[in-house]
């Protein structure tokens, strides 16, 4: 019965407030406003970083990374290699429009020379790429741009006897490296700087 009284009240309730129009709703001036703000941050990519190791007698390995431009004005992106390395077969596109971009590779002299903003501390040997961005940024805005580099560093990427070793620290939240074809992972260090791995053997790949 009282299912029956329940039912009956909500049928009467739908009945005198299902058929009446409904409230035009009014945007206040304070939501109004919001609803105009442009959107002045993004989500930025710059936490991850891919290292393909090339063959182990070249002492080599390809980089992949994003970065996000920030700074009102900027022309440039400037990528200084790390002490001992040396850097080939740089590419830049920038992933907002997939445009090709130029870059060049110059040393330290040359960039304090030509008053490059490079914003560190140069030795006039140091290896820096420099990647043109497409257009000075924006006021409000944010450019995204992905960079692939090969280095080749022989302290920190070798062999040892029959192991091949990494020895190499991080500069990002999240790096990954891929082993070479035939390798396969033997000693992770547990904060992923340092790793050994050993070639494969034919019986392994059948």
């Amino acid at each position: 019965m009282r299912r029956l009284q329940a039912f009956v009240f909500l049928a009467i309730l739908f009945c005198l407030t299902g058929t009446r129009p409904l409230t035009q709703a009014v945007l206040t001036k304070s939501a109004a406003q919001s609803q105009n703000m442009s959107v002045t941050e993004r989500a930025y990519q710059d936490r991850e970083i891919l290292y393909e190791l090339q063959s182990p007698e070249s002492h080599a390995f390809r980089i992949t990374h994003d970065y996000t431009v920030r700074k009102v004005g900027e022309k440039y992106y400037f990528n200084v290699v790390r002490a001992g390395s040396h850097v080939t077969d740089p590419a830049s596109v920038d992933l907002d429009t997939g445009e090709k971009l130029k870059w060049e590779i110059i040393n330290g002299k040359q960039a304090v020379e030509r008053k490059l903003p490079v914003g560190e501390t140069l030795k006039d040997d140091s290896e820096i790429v420099v990647t043109y961005l497409s257009r000075a940024l924006a006021p409000g805005t944010t450019n995204r741009i992905r960079l692939m580099e090969t280095y080749a560093d022989p302290k920190s990427y070798y062999t040892d006897g029959e192991e091949l070793v990494w020895d190499r620290s991080f500069g990002r939240l999240r790096n990954t490296v891929v082993l070479p074809l035939g390798w396969y992972l033997t000693t992770p260090d547990d904060i992923l700087v340092y790793f050994r791995a050993r070639r494969r053997s034919r019986s392994a790949k059948n």
